[in-house]
């Protein structure tokens, strides 16, 4: 058996032409990601082998490739993690805030309702001790004032009761968002495979 022997220039000129045409794709491939960061789309090994006209293979293949385009997913995914952190913490402040808003009307709601209750109070006891010298006159502006404490006591039980519920709903949907970043975290740690 003869082998044919490749002249040395043919195979340094095909090895240079090889050469050439690497760098030329990597340098697409850098093209790409800048574009792709540019247009803050989502850097992946598809979307790279796309827009820099190679292969898959290629981008797998080629080491320095393969570290451009995991660098470039890292980094778009460090700015996507924070990007949630900075959504999901003014979401959660404005729960918060609203939850001690509510919280803030509750005790103040309660407080004028323990106020108005000893002012009735009192009002009765003075009723009862003054009701036999009265007159007719006076014990009707007596009752009347007391029926509208009374409205008042039942407005703001009734304001009292709303303010709950909407501390309540306030503490649930803070609780959902506290799930929602617990999630969020850990799909952030434990990436799927497919992605």
């Amino acid at each position: 058996m003869k082998t044919a022997a490749v002249p040395e220039p043919r195979t340094a000129a095909a090895l240079a032409a090889r050469r050439h045409k690497t760098e030329t794709a990597l340098q697409r491939v850098r093209e790409a990601i800048t574009r792709l960061r540019r247009e803050k789309a989502q850097v992946s090994v598809a979307a790279v082998a796309r827009r820099a006209d190679v292969s898959r293979t290629f981008l797998y293949d080629n080491a320095e490739a393969r570290t451009m385009v995991a660098t470039a997913m890292a980094e778009a995914g460090d700015r996507r993690t924070q990007l949630l952190t900075d959504q999901d913490d003014e979401r959660e402040a404005t729960w918060r805030e609203r939850a001690l808003n509510a919280e803030e009307g509750l005790k103040t709601a309660q407080a004028e309702i323990l106020t108005q209750r000893t002012h009735i109070g009192e009002l009765l006891g003075q009723i009862r001790d003054l009701e036999a010298e009265w007159t007719e006159e006076a014990i009707q502006r007596i009752t009347t004032e007391n029926t509208t404490l009374k409205q008042r006591v039942r407005q703001l039980t009734t304001d009292n009761r709303t303010l709950d519920e909407r501390l309540k709903a306030a503490r649930s949907n803070l609780r959902f968002q506290d799930r929602r970043v617990a999630d969020l975290e850990a799909r952030l740690t434990d990436p799927t495979p497919g992605t």
